[in-house]
C-alpha cells in the first residue's frame, strides 16, 4: 500500500476506521496525545490507549503496547513516540495486525515508514490526524 498523502486517500481511511490505537496516549491534559485523544472519542472512534506506565486514560484501560491488541480489530494506530521507536511501532503493528499507521508530526523515520509500506500497511506520516479529520470531516 502507498504512502496515503492526499485528501481523498485520508478520507478513506478516516471513514472506514472504527478503532484507533492512541501509541503514547498520555494521561495529563496538556500533552498532545490527551486532546486528539479526546478529540477522536468524540468524533466516535472506538480509542485504545497504548501506554505502558499507565492503568487507564479516560477511563480506558490501557494496553502496554501493540502487540497485546493481536486478535482485535484496530483500524489505525496513531502515533505519539520518538522517532527512534518507529520500528519497534512498525514491528507491533505489524504482529498485531493492524491495518494502517498514521505517524504524527515528528514521529516517524523514513526507514519505518519504508518497512510499514513494504509489508502492506497503509502509512500517514508527519500529519496531525486531528487537523486532518476536522478539515475532511468538519462539525456543523
Amino acid at each position: 500500500m502507498p504512502l496515503l498523502e492526499h485528501d481523498g486517500q485520508i478520507r478513506e481511511l478516516l471513514s472506514g476506521a472504527r478503532t484507533i490505537a492512541v501509541v503514547g496516549l498520555s494521561d495529563s491534559p496538556s500533552r498532545d496525545s490527551h486532546s486528539i485523544g479526546r478529540y477522536l472519542l468524540e468524533a466516535g472512534y472506538e480509542v485504545i490507549p497504548v501506554n505502558p506506565t499507565l492503568r487507564s486514560v479516560f477511563g480506558i484501560p490501557c494496553v502496554p503496547d501493540l502487540e497485546h491488541l493481536a486478535g482485535r480489530n484496530v483500524d489505525i494506530a496513531d502515533v505519539f513516540r520518538r522517532p527512534e521507536h518507529a520500528a519497534a511501532v512498525v514491528r507491533g503493528a505489524l504482529r498485531a495486525t493492524i491495518g494502517s499507521l498514521w505517524f504524527q508530526f515528528g514521529t516517524s523515520n523514513p526507514d519505518a515508514v519504508r518497512t510499514a509500506i513494504s509489508a502492506g500497511l497503509g502509512v500517514v506520516s508527519e500529519r496531525c490526524i486531528m487537523v486532518e479529520h476536522a478539515h475532511l470531516f468538519p462539525r456543523p
